[in-house]
């Protein structure tokens, strides 16, 4: 078989941890219509070597569209085009740190991010997150033990537990990160996929962000595949990226690709779309929502999140998550288990589960077999000699 996607989805299987949106909802249709606008316009530039922050007219059209979503100013100075989440991250260990070093990040954090530091001789340490997400008052304690090269959060819709990090403790961890002189790289894809209440603002807009490198990405709000996201942050710390030895080989990042979005964003295309996932998101959450509280009861504890793609679901007392799911995967269901996501050891009775992957009819049909594996597994353990 030949692949041509990450998504490696057995036959009959209905995977609830694939965490990326549902192929039904990436727009075919708007970006050749972009396509094809600005394929006629004549102009060549952008099939040469781009500007290193990226196309000046892109990064206006950016600027205007997180304006009209933050409701705060945002200069298309303080934006750098990227590959994605992912290249940024990994641009910003190239510049600002060294093997060795420290990271701090969440407990649990975004699992793919750790493969990252990894990759990097990064060492991590961990910070406790509860219901609020971030515990400020044990990074307080943390930092008078070390000082990291950076703090990585997701404070919006946290991957993986769905939690927002309320304003507070926002301009608190802006002041910390003021005082004990270390960067916050703010992971906000998840920003505009709210479904009920807006968050607070970006980490980026806040008062005395000057430190802050927040992260956005095109990939869950128009398409994975598009390879194309942003870093929106201070000039002085925009310096040291636009100034890598990548971008000096290589020039700006996807200036083809950015040329058909700045299409998408000038023409409000981007905003209809958005529209249009959070309507369809926040449909297939109620869905799973109601089905994890009508097939598994009381057996799981979990908290409903308010936009994003995750639950986070905890199994009964004494369950790994790891060991439920080879049973799991018998009744053809399957999550990510939460050790994935501990850079600690941790998470061991933790599930993460998404619902932007299926459709409701998919979720629904999903969670039934979660529960037909739960009574089993709990079953199998109540029959098993101790």
């Amino acid at each position: 078989m030949i692949r041509t996607t990450q998504v490696n989805v057995p036959r009959g299987m209905i995977d609830l941890g694939v965490g990326q949106p549902d192929f039904e909802l990436l727009p075919v249709d708007l970006l050749r219509r972009a396509a094809a606008r600005r394929l006629a316009d004549g102009d060549r530039g952008f099939l040469n070597y781009g500007y290193e922050q990226g196309d000046g007219h892109f990064r206006l059209a950016l600027a205007d569209f997180l304006e009209r979503h933050y409701r705060q100013p945002v200069a298309a100075s303080s934006l750098m085009t990227t590959a994605g989440t992912s290249q940024a991250l990994d641009l910003i260990c190239t510049c600002f740190t060294r093997p060795g070093d420290t990271v701090f990040v969440e407990e649990p954090t975004y699992f793919l991010a750790l493969r990252i530091f990894a990759d990097r001789g990064l060492q991590v340490a961990s910070v406790p997150t509860d219901e609020n997400g971030l515990q400020v008052d044990a990074l307080e304690t943390l930092l008078a033990e070390q000082r990291p090269a950076f703090l990585y959060t997701v404070p919006t819709f946290h991957n993986p537990t769905g939690i927002t990090l309320p304003a507070g403790r926002r301009e608190r961890l802006l002041a910390l990160s003021r005082e004990h002189e270390f960067l916050v790289v703010a992971d906000e894809v998840y920003q505009l996929l709210y479904y009920a209440k807006e968050p607070p603002q970006p980490l980026a807009t806040f008062a005395g962000s000057e430190n802050v490198l927040s992260l956005g990405t095109f990939s869950k709000i128009l398409a994975p595949g598009l390879r194309l996201g942003w870093i929106h942050t201070s000039p002085s710390l925009l310096a040291p990226l636009v100034e890598s030895g990548l971008l000096a080989s290589g020039g700006g990042l996807n200036p083809f690709t950015s040329a058909l979005v700045q299409v998408v964003l000038a023409e409000g295309w981007l905003d209809q779309h958005v529209a249009k996932l959070q309507a369809t998101y926040g449909s297939r959450l109620a869905t799973m929502d109601a089905a994890l509280k009508a097939g598994l009861g009381d057996a799981v504890e979990f908290l409903t999140p308010r936009g994003g793609f995750f639950f986070w679901v905890k199994l009964p007392e004494g369950l790994a998550a790891t060991a439920f799911r080879e049973t799991a995967r018998r009744n053809h269901v399957d999550f990510r288990p939460g050790t994935l996501f501990s850079g600690a050891g941790g998470c061991q009775p933790y599930l993460r589960l998404c619902f932007a992957f299926y459709d409701e009819a998919q979720i629904g049909a999903g969670v039934r077999r979660l529960g037909q594996a739960l009574d089993e597994f709990m079953s199998l353990r109540r029959s098993t000699p101790r």
